[in-house]
């Protein structure tokens, strides 16, 4: 038999570098909320789904026209982010800071680690009463319910990617003689910016579901006080009509992180 016959057969490998790198399709998502709003609508219309336990989407589409046309849409919805705003950033920002000092420094980690994990399993929202006590019914407890609900995830998370960046890539620099400095800002930082970034992705979530309950209490303004109004009234439509803004609140600051993610982490691709 000729060496020919006995050589393997060659085939040419498709090329591997993007690994599982996800593709963005864009129209998947959209074509989803679209194929079930207009079940719902059909359900509705039909019978099939009763009226009294959910409404008719193009009814709560004219309630929230209205909404907006009138003015409200807006005198609940400014106050709201101005509180999700101002109570995030505390929460996060403190949270990232203290989550990279558990993660470089043994002293920081041995006094702070037990404290955290104490803390974050309690329910914040059982905590409202006391912050209403502590900070009064205004706007203090609502910033420090919400700080405080954002500071303990971004805190486990920092600490979690800090701890998961590549030891190889620290010894490294130093055997390059990097300062500590250049270190924590060159390689620690950029490693376990994709771990803190997905924590902040879970930390704002917390922070609008704390958002709504502590705007249940004593607020006259936002848009938890819109939804326990419209849900006291069973008034369906203009419940969810709130609801509707909150997942549009989220998905737009999902949007934002994403975009985030893609500035801060393009050196990945």
């Amino acid at each position: 038999m000729s060496e020919t016959a006995l050589a393997p057969t060659r085939s040419s490998v498709a090329f591997r570098g993007g690994g599982f790198a996800p593709i963005r399709i864009r129209w998947v998502g959209p074509l989803v909320f679209v194929v079930l709003i207009a079940l719902l609508e059909y359900g509705t219309r039909t019978g099939f789904i009763s009226n009294l336990t959910m409404p008719r989407p193009s009814d709560v589409l004219a309630t929230f026209v209205n909404l907006w046309k009138s003015g409200l849409l807006w005198q609940h919805l400014l106050p709201s982010l101005t509180r999700l705003a101002v109570g995030s950033a505390a929460g996060v920002t403190v949270g990232i800071c203290v989550g990279v000092l558990i993660g470089l420094l043994s002293y920081v980690r041995a006094a702070l680690v037990g404290l955290v994990a104490a803390i974050f399993p309690i329910p914040k929202i059982a905590l409202l009463p006391l912050f209403v006590i502590w900070f009064g019914i205004d706007e203090g407890s609502k910033y420090a319910l919400i700080a405080l609900g954002t500071f303990t995830p971004t805190v486990v998370a920092t600490y979690g990617a800090v701890d998961n960046v590549d030891r190889t890539l620290i010894r490294m620099g130093q055997s390059f003689g990097l300062s500590w400095f250049s270190i924590v800002k060159k390689i620690v930082l950029p490693g376990a910016m994709p771990g803190i970034l997905s924590g902040m992705r879970i930390s704002l979530a917390i922070g609008i579901i704390l958002l709504v309950a502590a705007e249940m209490l004593g607020a006259e303004f936002g848009i938890g006080a819109y939804i326990l109004e419209a849900g006291s009234l069973y008034d369906l439509e203009r419940l969810f009509v709130g609801v509707s803004v909150l997942s549009v609140l989220g998905v737009s600051v999902s949007a934002l992180l994403g975009l985030a993610e893609r500035r801060l982490l393009g050196w990945r691709t």
